[in-house]
């Protein structure tokens, strides 16, 4: 597997962890272990009866800085690299790696769970975009999910595709059109929105995805407009009874997501 770059302490949490990755294959040379402080490290209390969750996270110390990462581990961190993946954490560390990435021409996506400090510095040099369900909307003011997926584009206009996640209610993915000549027609996206749910069937508890056509001029209330393809994905419907915990579920989605872009599979 690819090289992860992260802090972890010489403690339990984090000499667990790092078995964990070892056994997976992953390349661990390139973490920074701290003998001192403590691993990051998360409580999730699951509600079996309402079937959500809570985590208690304690966050790691001391976090990685810029200087724990040479230059020249860095080089050798990214040699080969189709991807590069952040979650939005360590900020200045991981700026400092995605100017190198970009540098170095290997895309960028960026795990948008919540406004974080430093996270425009990195959206700006993403090329793909995959957000919770709340982060679109608070992040652009936009006054609703798919004119907030337009606004993103607008206001990054490197970035390949952004992908929202809905949780029980699947996805909904605006990709950007790199080389196709737009339809002469705007059309506004939340309208298009709506014909794509129309075309749903409720019924079927098996995941599809419903696309526009892909070179779609949308807009969306005059704040301008881009060439592209709306897609809208629904989830399995799996019954409450056989739903556990879903702790996991985005981080699994966007290693699929990872898994579909270094593949080379279509959306």
């Amino acid at each position: 597997g690819g090289p992860i770059l992260d802090p972890i302490a010489n403690d339990a949490q984090g000499r667990i962890a790092l078995a964990e990755l070892e056994n997976d294959g992953i390349d661990t040379s390139y973490i920074v272990v701290s003998q001192e402080g403590n691993s990051p490290f998360t409580y999730v209390i699951v509600d079996s009866q309402t079937k959500t969750r809570t985590c208690i996270h304690t966050p790691g110390y001391p976090e990685m800085v810029p200087d724990d990462l040479p230059r020249s581990n860095l080089l050798s961190a990214l040699n080969g690299a189709r991807l590069v993946y952040f979650d939005g954490r360590l900020h200045e560390t991981a700026l400092v790696v995605a100017q190198e990435a970009t540098r170095m021409k290997i895309p960028i996506l960026i795990d948008a769970e919540r406004r974080r400090e430093g996270l425009d510095d990195l959206l700006k040099l993403s090329d793909y975009v995959v957000c919770s369900e709340k982060f679109p909307q608070e992040w652009t003011a936009a006054a609703s999910t798919p004119s907030a997926l337009l606004s993103i584009l607008l206001k990054l206009p490197n970035v390949r595709f952004v992908i929202v996640t809905l949780g029980e209610k699947g996805c909904i993915m605006l990709e950007r059109s790199m080389k196709e000549v737009p339809e002469p027609d705007e059309m506004d996206i939340d309208i298009l929105m709506a014909s794509l749910k129309e075309k749903v069937d409720v019924y079927n508890p098996m995941p599809i995805w419903i696309s526009s056509k892909s070179n779609m001029r949308l807009c969306s209330n005059g704040m301008g407009s881009i060439c592209g393809r709306l897609i809208l994905g629904t989830a399995e419907m799996i019954p409450p009874t056989e739903l556990i915990d879903t702790t996991g579920a985005g981080d699994a989605f966007i290693g699929a997501i990872l898994y579909g872009i270094c593949a080379e599979m279509p959306p």
